[in-house]
């Protein structure tokens, strides 16, 4: 086994048709084929608009220096995985933080990308504005692919405006009980948080952003509605040691809440999401008719089996 870090999309080309020619497999960032191709020379911010809110950047650069060159136009990416993963690794294995309640996951924000296919096809897909509906949507349907699919080169990103000030509250857990009432208390009031997270069995923590005067009086109503303390960044810290720790990802309905933090002793959950990440690992609990669907996908991208 090898690794292999090309310095273009012509050079990744190269690399995965000539794995295919040869028979060999090909794993992207991860151990598992014959060769391992990397992205980490593939890190470079190729086109920003601040008017328009967009970036276009190779896959191999890391959420810190992408948040580098954002933060002097006052603008960031609202992707917050823990760690400092690539924008490649978070759309391949769908990665999101606290503020995904607010802005979706990495589909929600790409808005087109440059895949280089199994065979070694050089293919984009969407483009350069909120909307557009122009041809197949490859780049959602690469989001949470695993590196299955095709490698992720380039990806054209939504950005936002960066808020002038940020506030956290918590509040004390009794129980699982406790949890869902609080929790269908913030998402049935005015409050407007960007993070709804429930550190089980520790606390609700919620983020609020935007101007001084309006995190104020979220906070203000935080407190009257909840009994919410304020609480520092060490709290998203923590949780983000946590997500980063977890070994299962598992999925649920809204109503199943309740039931998911009385089958767990400890989770990070995106109370709306319907996400929450477990110390052990879980099933894989899509639909059969799901699996069948992925199979399909990739016998029409890689009908070789090149990607690993």
């Amino acid at each position: 086994m090898n690794d292999v870090a090309p310095s273009s999309l012509e050079e990744a080309a190269a690399v995965l048709a000539d794995a295919g020619a040869a028979g060999r497999t090909v794993s992207i960032g991860r151990e598992g084929g014959d060769t391992v191709l990397v992205t980490s020379a593939l890190d470079r911010v190729l086109e920003h608009e601040p008017g328009d809110l967009i970036v276009v950047v190779e896959a191999g650069i890391r959420l810190s220096a992408l948040d580098a060159h954002l933060a002097p136009h006052g603008q960031l990416l609202a992707l917050d995985p823990p760690g400092d993963p690539t924008v490649g690794a978070c759309l391949a294995a769908n990665l999101s933080g606290p503020r995904r309640h607010r802005y979706g996951a990495p589909r929600d924000l790409v808005l087109g990308a440059t895949l280089v296919l199994a065979d070694g096809t050089i293919a984009s897909s969407g483009g350069k504005v909120v909307k557009n509906v122009a041809g197949f949507d490859l780049a959602k349907l690469v989001c949470g692919s695993e590196g299955r699919l095709a490698l992720i080169g380039r990806v054209c990103l939504r950005l936002h405006p960066r808020p002038a000030a940020a506030r956290t509250v918590v509040v004390a857990l009794r129980d699982a009980a406790h949890a869902v009432q609080l929790a269908a208390a913030v998402l049935g009031s005015t409050l407007a948080p960007s993070a709804v997270d429930v550190h089980w069995p520790d606390r609700l923590a919620l983020l609020f952003e935007g101007s001084e005067r309006a995190v104020a009086a979220q906070v203000a109503t935080s407190r009257g509605l909840l009994g919410a303390a304020p609480a520092g960044d060490e709290v998203w810290s923590e949780a983000g040691g946590r997500q980063l720790a977890a070994r299962g990802r598992v999925s649920f309905a809204p109503g199943q809440l309740a039931a998911l933090l009385e089958a767990w002793p400890r989770a990070v959950v995106r109370a709306a999401a319907g996400a929450a990440w477990v110390p052990d690992p879980v099933a894989d609990a899509r639909p059969p008719g799901v699996l069948a669907l992925e199979t399909r996908i990739r016998s029409q991208l890689d009908p070789q089996g090149v990607l690993a």
